[in-house]
């Protein structure tokens, strides 16, 4: 598939910053979905004049509308070959406390926002005869302890690829997954961020029970940011997406990902279930506290 039109969500920082570059760089003409206008400044002042910062909001309708409208204009006759939905936020805690707002504000984001997108962008998708790359995760696949609402989010995004895999057939648009493992990203700063604020309007109960789990929820996440692979692995993985005469219905970056995914493969609930309470220092079955 040749360069085109692409518009990226979520450029701002991590995955998608390192997509839009990346792309930038390999001749795409990049749509560079921002937030802030500082963001796309910063943004554009890495890249060539052929990546342009577009304001964009997923949650927000008239932004998203409007951000349809822009591209349109701009891309013209060529339409889009590529849109990369990457817009993302991780927001963990135990689901029997979680306040109910957070939980819709993280489907909001991975999930309705991601759909939002995709049917503002698709007229001009089919019409550049291009493909979508949804950003998903390892835990699309295996849902963590105290990341229910991360996990059930991307394992939402995958049910809805899937099925729009097989709705575009007839028009030979592509649609694809990407699954990394532990990135270095500052999704998990801000997730940090976020779940002690919600930490800290839990009721005492959770701590009670979940205190030792939060806690090493929090370790983990500070070493995913540590130790994950780049970025850019990611923005190259989503380059081959672009661009593979027959792109993989799924591509699953990095070693811990690749693991994870043999192991659902392999082992029965019940033993995974046991590695991911000895991962997270939940008690095992019948130990809990009273």
């Amino acid at each position: 598939m040749s360069h085109g039109n692409v518009v990226v969500t979520g450029a701002s920082t991590g995955i998608g910053r390192a997509c839009a570059l990346y792309l930038d760089r390999k001749g795409w003409r990049v749509f560079a979905g921002v937030r802030k206008e500082e963001d796309g400044r910063a943004l554009a002042g890495r890249a060539s004049e052929r990546l342009h910062p577009l304001m964009l909001d997923v949650t927000d309708d008239v932004a998203v509308a409007k951000a349809g409208e822009t591209v349109r204009e701009a891309a013209g006759e060529d339409g889009l070959q590529g849109l990369v939905n990457n817009a993302g936020l991780a927001i963990g805690g135990p689901l029997e406390f979680l306040p109910l707002e957070d939980i819709r504000d993280q489907f909001e984001v991975n999930l309705f926002g991601q759909v939002a997108v995709t049917q503002a962008m698709l007229p001009m998708i089919r019409q550049g005869q291009g493909r979508i790359v949804n950003m998903s995760s390892v835990s699309g696949r295996a849902a963590a302890p105290l990341l229910g609402p991360y996990a059930g989010s991307k394992f939402a995004l995958e049910a809805m690829s899937d099925a729009l895999r097989v709705e575009l057939q007839p028009w030979d648009i592509a649609v694809i997954v990407v699954e990394p493992g532990a990135i270095k990203t500052p999704i998990w700063n801000r997730g940090i961020a976020r779940a002690e604020q919600i930490r800290e309007r839990l009721p005492e109960a959770a701590e009670h029970f979940y205190g030792e789990a939060m806690d090493r929820l929090i370790q983990a996440a500070r070493e995913s940011d540590e130790r994950g692979i780049p970025p850019a692995k990611v923005a190259r993985a989503v380059y081959r997406a672009l661009s593979a005469k027959r792109p993989k219905t799924r591509y699953v970056i990095g070693r811990d990902a690749r693991i994870t995914t043999l192991a659902g493969w392999l082992l029965p609930d019940r033993a995974l279930d046991r590695v991911k309470t000895r991962k997270v220092g939940l008690p095992g079955p019948g130990e809990g506290l009273q």
